[in-house]
């Protein structure tokens, strides 16, 4: 039976292979297109808002660059004037601006929008969770993106995936940490369920946009504060005013960004303008990932061998007892809201079956490294 179906699948091969020259070849000497519809003229201006930092490096300039591809993709039928926080709204009620359609899209992280819609923060990062490829196939072959939009339906909103960060840092803190018990009573700028997870272990998180992240570590509204990894900390000066700089980032051990777009808006576009969109935001995510494992790799040397920054693991017991406070916040957001349960039930058995894959193809040799 296995010779058998080899025979089947060569041959299978073999035929696709004769019919593709075949097709280009029809293709290339047909004089007529063969899309079908009529390419509308119609322009569009709309506007996009962010949830960082003017042009701010990577996500700010990643929010830029999507808009001004998409332009070029349409040859100027969709034109998009970029916000960053605070300039058209502020940072964090860039959520509600979209559905209302003040906005017509928004370049941000779901996990700030936990409060109106509980499942979205499992779209961007989830503690001790599914690696960065991992949780893209989950997102484009799981039916990550189709739970996704469900989640955003009742807001008038359409997500796509729009980058990603990689892996992150576990944050910056201004005393060490040795035990569990030095996280008690810890005041700490950590969004998502990560930032339950601090609250569960005994400290406090705090919820605040970017930009303000610096001014409340450097004045003592917070004790210690995680953004990204060591390009944007550096750039945020956060090594001027912290002590300690602690990974891994168990909060984040992948983070997605999220282009939102105003369901009313999007379906005035022509067909190939909504194409346009969804391709262009699908290329950032690669781009972007890229570009922060090329700049993260450079800053820690940076930070290290320049800055003589304090890099410290978080001890093993203070890792396992996170997992265990995250597994206990996992099952209770999951029992308190249906949706919840619903993506978390997706994203779990997804992340079973493609860690027995990692572990096959990748663990068994990144040791030697």
């Amino acid at each position: 039976m296995k010779n058998i179906e080899r025979r089947d699948f060569i041959k299978k091969a073999a035929v696709a292979a004769v019919g593709s020259g075949a097709l280009l070849n029809a293709c290339s000497n047909e004089k007529k297109s063969s899309v079908s519809g009529v390419v509308s003229g119609e322009t569009f201006e709309w506007k996009m808002v962010t949830a960082w930092p003017p042009h701010y490096p990577i996500l700010g300039e990643g929010a830029d660059k999507l808009a001004k591809e998409i332009e070029e993709m349409s040859a100027g039928r969709l034109k998009i004037k970029v916000y960053g926080g605070g300039e058209l709204v502020p940072a964090l009620e860039s959520f509600d601006a979209v559905s209302q359609g003040v906005a017509d899209m928004c370049h941000s992280a779901s996990y700030y929008w936990a409060g109106k819609a509980p499942a979205a923060q499992f779209f961007t990062a989830i503690p001790f969770g599914m690696n960065t490829q991992q949780a893209y196939s989950w997102l484009y072959y799981g039916g990550g993106i189709e739970l996704w939009k469900e989640v955003y339906e009742p807001f008038n909103i359409i997500p796509f995936p729009a980058g990603g960060t990689g892996a992150q840092m576990g944050g910056w803190f201004n005393k060490q940490i040795n035990s569990v018990s030095d996280l008690k009573g810890l005041k700490m700028r950590i969004p998502g369920i990560g930032g339950k997870v601090l609250n569960k272990a005994g400290g406090s998180s705090v919820l605040s946009a970017g930009g303000e992240i610096y001014t409340n570590l450097e004045r003592g509204v917070i004790d210690a504060a995680e953004w990204v990894g060591p390009y944007h900390d550096y750039l945020m000066g956060f090594h001027k005013i912290a002590k300690y700089y602690y990974y891994p980032g168990w909060q984040e051990p992948a983070s997605f960004i999220e282009l939102i777009v105003n369901k009313n808006s999007f379906s005035k576009l022509p067909d190939d303008l909504k194409k346009i969109i969804e391709i262009a935001s699908t290329s950032h995510c690669l781009k972007m990932f890229a570009e922060f494992e090329n700049k993260n790799a450079e800053y820690r040397k940076k930070l290290i061998e320049e800055e003589k920054v304090d890099f410290r693991k978080f001890p093993d017991d203070v890792l396992k007892t996170l997992k265990k406070y995250t597994e206990e916040v996992l099952n209770e957001i999951a029992a308190s809201d249906p949706m919840s349960k619903k993506v978390f039930e997706s994203y779990k058995a997804y992340n079973k079956s493609a860690s027995v894959w990692t572990n096959v193809a990748e663990h068994n040799y990144s040791y030697l490294k």
